[in-house]
């Protein structure tokens, strides 16, 4: 390591090729050698030893909703890349909503990107959204460098993001495949919602009949049949349903280029523990009951799942209220991915290995950002989460980074302390303690 600046040395460092005792050296940002633990460090080497803290590549979060501009009193780019940070994510991706305006026209992109300019922690990109009747907006969003176009299939939640009918979501992503672009889809079918018992109140157990499982089947098979038909790429958010997973693991097999993802709430949080009234739980599609966990888990072990993210959507907490139909969906979960989805992973016998994979190789592989995001490589950024994967803390909602400090994860008992989080080969967070903003914009590459 003639050249190298820095030395980050440790017991455990997982890379690539598995977890080892080894010594990273970083130049100029970038990763440039992965060595030996032993091997010598030259004196112009700043070293840091991290003893039998576990080195790991940053995460990489592709679906953030950060509520700036127009929201900003729900989160903001702050506060956003603050707690991911604190929570081990280097990389996170914006929704394309609940902003004002929503990222879908090239003037909102640019709109958004001076929101963001000098504010963020972390690096950020942006997705863009796909609405009726902007479908003549979506290749210059492409060219302008989103990653790719979010779209619901069932109504959104605000007014000024519709949701795509079949009729439109063909005309959407035929427009899309025509420059090989990426479709991120909320999967739900607005008649079987419609169709379910609506009830109101404050019963959990009324609002997960609300939205049932076969609103998310229904809606990836009409998904999936249109990526086939057009050759295109498609990616389902959020999947909470189990039963939809022989549908997809098949159309994987069969050739249609989809990808998956689910969250830690789905993973680790089950409808039989969410109080009456508590709605800081609410999402959509709903945390659904323990029986269903399992089969996710399962799906990620066999890549079925190809990755986990926050779905991070806050609000202020009076949005938050005891009546689950007027609630506002959405999980504040952004600092607590991490320590969340590894004490889920380690009850089932998975290794921290297969947290990264799932947190950070496969989202950095999802957004083409993986020549320079999501392993520990020569070449890559040197963006680092150091973690004490056996020590546990308690979810105090005093702690978190986000704006607003309503979680579900409360009270809750996690393994996994982030001890410090370096972009590009600075620490920007140690300990509960942050630098100035580091972090840039970025662009889809062509």
């Amino acid at each position: 390591m003639p050249d190298a600046g820095l030395v980050l040395r440790s017991t455990r460092v997982i890379t690539p090729e598995g977890t080892r005792a080894a010594s990273v050296a970083v130049t100029g940002g970038t990763i440039t050698a992965v060595l030996p633990y032993e091997a010598p460090v030259p004196g112009t080497a700043r070293l840091t030893d991290l003893g039998d803290d576990v080195l790991l590549p940053g995460l990489v979060d592709t679906h953030v909703h950060v509520n700036d501009p127009g929201r900003s009193e729900w989160e903001g780019f702050w506060t956003a890349t603050r707690a991911a940070a604190a929570g081990g994510v280097t990389t996170l991706l914006d929704m394309p909503l609940n902003s004002l305006p929503p990222t879908t026209t090239t003037a909102h992109l640019r709109a958004k990107r001076r929101a963001a300019a000098g504010r963020t922690h972390v690096d950020v990109g942006f997705w863009g959204g796909a609405l009726p009747g902007n479908a003549e907006d979506l290749r210059p969003l492409h060219e302008a460098g989103v990653f790719g176009f979010k779209a619901f299939l069932s109504p959104s939640g605000v007014d000024e993001f519709p949701h795509l009918g079949q009729d439109r979501l063909a005309r959407t992503l035929e427009e899309i495949a025509a420059f090989d672009g990426l479709l991120i889809v909320h999967a739900e079918d607005p008649d079987r919602l419609a169709a379910a018992p609506q009830h109101g109140g404050p019963r959990y157990a009324d609002f997960l009949a609300s939205r049932p499982r076969d609103a998310e089947d229904t809606a990836v098979a009409l998904l999936l049949a249109q990526a086939e038909r057009l050759d295109a790429r498609v990616h389902i958010l959020h999947l909470s349903s189990g039963d939809a997973l022989p549908l997809i693991a098949g159309a994987k097999t069969d050739g249609i280029r989809v990808t998956v993802e689910t969250c830690p709430h789905y993973l680790t949080l089950a409808a039989e523990e969410v109080p009456d009234g508590a709605g800081e739980f609410k999402c959509c599609p709903p945390i659904r009951e323990a029986a269903n966990q399992g089969p996710l888990w399962q799906a990620l072990a066999d890549g079925v799942i190809d990755c986990v993210v926050t779905d991070h959507s806050p609000s202020t907490a009076d949005l938050k209220t005891a009546d689950f139909a007027t609630a506002w969906g959405g999980i504040s979960g952004l600092q607590l991915g991490l320590p969340a989805v590894w004490t889920g992973a380690r009850e089932r016998g998975h290794g921290l290995e297969d947290v990264v994979r799932w947190m950070s190789t496969r989202t950095a592989e999802l957004v083409g950002l993986d020549d320079r995001k999501g392993a520990i490589a020569p070449g890559r950024d040197a963006d680092f989460a150091v973690l004490a994967p056996e020590e546990t803390f308690t979810v105090d909602p005093a702690g978190l980074q986000h704006r607003n400090r309503v979680t579900a994860y409360a009270g809750r008992t996690l393994y996994g302390v982030v001890k410090s989080t370096w972009l590009r080969g600075r620490r920007i967070m140690a300990d509960g303690e942050f630098t100035a903003p580091r972090g840039r914009l970025l662009t889809r590459l062509p």
